[in-house]
């Protein structure tokens, strides 16, 4: 049962340039929907290890000998490939976006739109859920998530609104957090204000950025010469280190120069202009509405 609609699966799997006999990743296999159409591509003995930290998603793993499902965070790549003794591999894909699966389920607490207990773990073996963040950080913290992973201009009187509401009652659904913003979110902006929260807290749950920072240092050396990489991002705050890691190979984005000046990258881009679906693909999918496609290759030396 694949429970996610891929976004810009054709361009994404065009993008992989996939060779029949090659080895590619799919770091957050989800639904399995952009896995499925990896083998498709896939001869008799190509091969496709698929991650994913939900277990959740383990309900979607597809009966094909040529796939592997890891159920682990994609940091932990290069220790993987090392254990299926792979050196390196022709192409990776990471779609960053989180599930429909899990929006859609109250309990997980993702969705501002159903009331639901404030969890936010994708991997629910992990300690700290939303609730335990939002009772136990204190004001600075709370100041720093959100500015940093919602960019909400506000970020000070959100986390002043929190400890207010939890000197009264420990905050511990969706719908209890929702009602105690309401005060401070901008008119004819309440869906992106409570999106950008939520994304706040679901990054910092997850340590969303610095999984994928760790994972970004180790591509170079994981990918073969000419193989791709393919990431979806849905957001400036995890868009802004995957465009700086494929134009200059850090995340920073500062250039690297050798001895003669001459500019150093590991890749070069595939599509200079971000990709972005098209009016269609909204309609029919509004959450891939602010997904943006970056292809790039690795340089042959």
């Amino acid at each position: 049962m694949v429970y996610h609609k891929p976004v810009l699966l054709e361009e994404c799997i065009n993008g992989l340039n996939i060779r029949p006999n090659g080895i590619y990743v799919d770091l957050t296999f989800g639904g399995g929907g952009h896995a499925l159409r990896i083998l498709e591509k896939l001869g008799d003995n190509g091969k496709l290890l698929a991650f994913d930290q939900d277990k959740d998603a383990g309900q979607n793993i597809i009966n094909d000998s040529r796939i592997t499902f890891i159920h682990a965070n994609f940091r932990f790549l290069r220790n993987f490939l090392r254990y299926y003794r792979i050196d390196k591999v022709n192409g990776i894909l990471a779609d960053l976006g989180i599930s429909s699966h899990q929006v859609d389920t109250p309990e997980r607490g993702f969705s501002f739109m159903k009331d639901g207990d404030l969890d936010m773990r994708m991997n629910k073996a992990c300690r700290y859920t939303a609730s335990d963040i939002l009772n136990e950080y204190d004001e600075q913290r709370l100041v720093n998530i959100f500015r940093q992973y919602g960019d909400l201009k506000n970020a000070r009187a959100i986390a002043n609104r929190i400890i207010s509401m939890r000197r009264e009652k420990k905050i511990e659904r969706t719908f209890e957090l929702v009602n105690g913003l309401s005060p401070l979110i901008p008119r004819q902006k309440h869906n992106k204000f409570l999106a950008q929260v939520f994304q706040a807290l679901r990054i910092e749950v997850n340590h969303e950025i610095t999984a994928l920072k760790e994972l970004l240092v180790q591509l170079p050396e994981l990918l073969i010469a000419g193989g791709r990489l393919v990431f979806l991002t849905y957001h400036s705050v995890e868009d802004r280190p995957v465009k700086n890691f494929l134009k200059t190979g850090n995340t920073e984005g500062k250039i690297d120069k050798d001895f003669f000046g001459n500019v150093k990258v590991p890749f070069k881009l595939i599509n200079k202009t971000v990709i972005v679906p098209s009016g269609d693909e909204i309609k029919a999918n509004p959450r891939a509405r602010s997904a943006r496609l970056r292809i790039a290759e690795k340089i042959k030396v």
